[in-house]
């Protein structure tokens, strides 16, 4: 079967520019969903990330990783220099009990640490609280949302695109449920609307899943309007909250405040509102691998134990290390300085994309990433996986904006996303890096011939 025979579900077909296009060629034959037998022979599983550093591999990235700048990967700078940020431990304690195998809901000291930080930064007042029971410590996200995954009942799963890659995996890999996606408006900046909540329930959704602050969008839903979106789904839909960015809040001038539905929970143990974090963003530690759950007690008891079969649980060591690391005070300052550095490091970005002739139609007010809109650009470089590949050339890593258009079930050809002519770009690594990088893009867009102003 060719192209030219092959079924797609909006479009008549790849455009001359994709048939003509390597990287294009390259991505649909790694892609099970966008084969032309499509589902029969699933050859690869990577998330957008992974799938992205495997091509700027091909171009020498993991020999020579300093000499590139990669402005693809999720992870933010983890150097001790950031202005207020107190210092990460260069060495670990093992203690007796750290050779052992530990609980696969962690350990206690840590489960209450959490469950501390919760209540001061989020509870304070309130007459229901969070106890170490509400707790669940996971060995990083990934291995959190599949944990979560993993004790859903069956129903409809709701999940709003564009979203995090790695949902992607995880919707398909279960089967206990049926996820559903919801496509947001590029108009109003891929906004959560409380409307939209109640649309999802009407139709039988009794489960959603959504990252906030958003992935890859750099947008965040906070009260008063979270807050609705809560009281709408209480009693009629669990919400999964991702808040991994929770701490690269710029709505409150950098006043160390985190976003997170914790805020709104009437009651800890009734309210299915599920939280998961992390020391992997907010306290740039990915290497870590330690997150946490966050929910009613029966759910976070179902967590727990399912890690027995999963994933083993968490590395002890790094969670008695981590313990000093949540006191409500030092967390709060910390943030502070997290806030104050990246929005600096967001604005110059910012400006020198403006510089180069990019428009910016919503500025991220959370997390780290710029959602760019490459509509403007030649038609040889204006969607993400060309744009991409013409920065792998400059040794730049960006990730296609059709990765975040999740597709779990294969059912649509992502060609017609209207995600196709995007990238996610992180402003995550030290200013050097980003520096670096932008430089190469402007190398790009002045090879296309683009319009390129520099203001007057």
């Amino acid at each position: 079967m060719s192209f030219s025979d092959r079924r797609f579900s909006v479009s008549k077909g790849p455009s001359a520019n994709e048939l003509n296009s390597k990287i294009h060629r390259q991505f649909r034959n790694a892609h099970e969903g966008h084969r032309p037998h499509a589902g029969l022979d699933p050859s690869r599983a990577s998330t957008g990330v992974v799938w992205c550093t495997e091509r700027a591999n091909e171009h020498g990235f993991q020999d020579v990783p300093n000499d590139w700048a990669n402005l693809g990967q999720g992870a933010p700078e983890v150097d001790d220099d950031i202005e207020g940020s107190f210092d990460r431990p260069k060495t670990i304690d093992v203690s007796m009990a750290g050779r052992e195998y530990g609980p696969t809901a962690g350990i206690k000291p840590l489960r209450v640490a959490v469950a501390d930080l919760y209540n001061a930064h989020h509870r304070q007042g309130k007459e229901s609280q969070y106890t170490w029971e509400n707790v669940a410590v996971v060995p990083g996200g990934r291995a959190g949302l599949i944990r979560i995954a993993a004790v859903l009942n069956n129903a409809y799963l709701g999940f709003f695109i564009p979203d995090y890659t790695a949902y992607n995996e995880m919707l398909g890999l279960f089967k206990n449920f049926a996820a559903i996606p919801s496509p947001l408006s590029e108009v109003d900046g891929y906004h959560i609307h409380p409307e939209k909540i109640a649309e999802e329930i009407s139709r039988g959704t009794s489960v959603i899943l959504t990252s906030n602050p958003r992935n890859p969008t750099g947008q965040v839903v906070k009260n008063p309007e979270l807050a609705e979106i809560q009281d709408i789904a209480r009693d009629r839909a669990t919400l999964i909250m991702d808040e991994f960015y929770g701490g690269y809040n710029y709505t409150s001038n950098c006043d160390g405040t985190t976003v997170s539905a914790a805020d709104n929970i009437i009651d800890v143990d009734e309210d299915d509102v599920i939280l998961i974090d992390g020391l992997t963003k907010r306290f740039r530690l990915p290497g870590w691998r330690v997150a946490w759950i966050v929910g009613p007690k029966e759910f976070i008891k179902a967590i727990g134990s399912c890690g027995s079969y999963l994933d083993g649980g968490t590395n002890v060591p790094f969670q008695e290390a981590a313990i000093h690391m949540l006191e409500p005070t030092k967390v709060l300052n910390e943030m502070k300085a997290l806030q104050t550095h990246f929005k600096m490091k967001r604005d110059y970005v910012l400006g020198r994309l403006e510089e180069m002739g990019f428009k910016i139609k919503n500025v991220p007010d959370s997390t780290f990433y710029i959602w760019l809109d490459l509509r403007s650009l030649p038609e040889e470089i204006n969607d993400g996986l060309n744009f991409m590949q013409r920065c792998l050339e400059e040794k730049v890593i960006v990730v296609p904006g059709i990765f975040f258009d999740l597709n779990p079930a294969k059912r649509r050809d992502l060609f017609d996303s209207p995600c196709h002519h995007f990238i996610r770009l992180s402003y995550g690594p030290r200013i050097e890096v980003l520096k670096k990088g932008l430089d190469g893009i402007e190398r790009i867009v002045k090879k296309a011939g683009a319009p390129y102003e520099k203001p007057t």
